[in-house]
């Protein structure tokens, strides 16, 4: 977007602000509707608060979706059509379906509508007009990355990986997080928007755990079932990673001699870094992807200024973090004492 000021992965997210947010003047005939995935995962809590405190902070209106499960289209769709008879000006939107949520998306942009997809790229990308996200790949390639040199190359040769996803559905976010930890770990990923064509022999499986804790637990019982030498566990998320730790605890491998790595930065997750359940964790920035959203539709709404993405990249980048108590040489991190000024959740 012309007015951001982008400050790099490594920058500080407090400081990714507008460059001049006082321009905006306030006009409660905008309307911008948020839609999300659920309304009960903290992810998803935060960016509803960051929406809704940027839409009070430029005096305009706001109303908030979710689906009732992960996964739930059609409720997805019942609120953007909610939101195109209501006249918004935009919607942020967290495609649970990324290729069936599009035919409504048109209908919504056919209308007038700014769409803005948050964290989750629509398929293709641009059915919607912009994306704001953390480059999850790269989430991804930095917790491969620290397995791997935390392993040791000799060790990583012979390491058994377990991948706990979330759905079966190809290309999503939790693919590109998953091809990225394989890149980061040194694994052939083939083509980088599918996963399981890969045949190194390293990889145990995959699981399709669906973001939560139930589902990693069973999950990883799954899986060491298959394989009960793992040593490296992928997540897609830090609920997932807690339900993992619960299912090799109950194994009697709670010893330090699995490492287990996930993506999200919430507050939970970084404890569970803190506590050594969780040896790594990629943090993004919810509330940011949310307010800088916010801040997009009006913009547009004012003089139709339209939301441009990173350079050498097809979304708007608002950062990630690497959060670990056992840095390694060679790769950026901080500590979950650090990480817990700026978890959400």
């Amino acid at each position: 977007m012309k007015t951001l000021n982008w400050l790099g992965a490594a920058g500080s997210a407090a400081a990714l602000m507008l460059a001049a947010p006082a321009a905006f003047a306030q006009d409660n005939d905008i309307l911008v509707g948020l839609i999300t995935k659920t309304d009960t995962n903290p992810f998803f809590a935060k960016m509803r608060e960051g929406a809704a405190a940027k839409a009070e902070e430029l005096g305009v209106k706001f109303q908030a979706f979710a689906g009732k499960y992960d996964g739930d289209n059609d409720t997805q769709i019942t609120a953007i059509e909610n939101l195109i008879a209501a006249g918004a000006d935009g919607i942020l939107l967290l495609a649970s379906d990324t290729k069936a949520i599009v035919p409504t998306v048109q209908k919504a942009r056919d209308a007038g509508i700014l769409v803005i997809a948050l964290d989750t790229p629509l398929e293709p990308i641009d059915a919607a007009d912009a994306t704001f996200a953390t480059d999850n790949f790269f989430a991804g390639e930095m917790i491969g990355q620290w397995a791997l040199k935390t392993l040791g190359e000799e060790a990583a040769q012979s390491a058994k990986i377990a991948f706990l996803d979330a759905h079966e559905s190809q290309p999503t976010v939790d693919v590109k997080r998953d091809q990225g930890f394989m890149q980061g770990f040194g694994i052939d990923i083939k083509n980088p928007d599918r996963r399981d064509d890969e045949d190194d022999p390293r990889i145990v499986g995959h699981e399709m755990a669906g973001g939560s804790e139930v589902g990693g637990r069973d999950g990883m019982e799954t899986l060491l079932q298959k394989d009960f030498d793992v040593n490296v566990v992928y997540t897609i998320n830090e609920p997932t990673a807690a339900g993992a730790w619960e299912a090799l605890k109950g194994a009697g491998k709670d010893d330090g001699s699995v490492l287990i790595t996930s993506v999200d930065g919430g507050c939970p997750g970084v404890r569970n870094v803190q506590d050594g359940v969780i040896g790594a964790t990629s943090m993004q920035f919810p509330l940011l992807m949310a307010s800088l959203g916010v801040e997009a539709v009006v913009a547009h709404a004012k003089d139709g200024t339209m939301p441009e993405p990173s350079e050498g990249l097809d979304f708007y980048n608002t950062g990630v973090k690497l959060v670990t108590d056992k840095p390694v040489e060679g790769l950026e991190s901080i500590t979950s004492e650090e990480a817990l000024e700026l978890c959400w959740g």
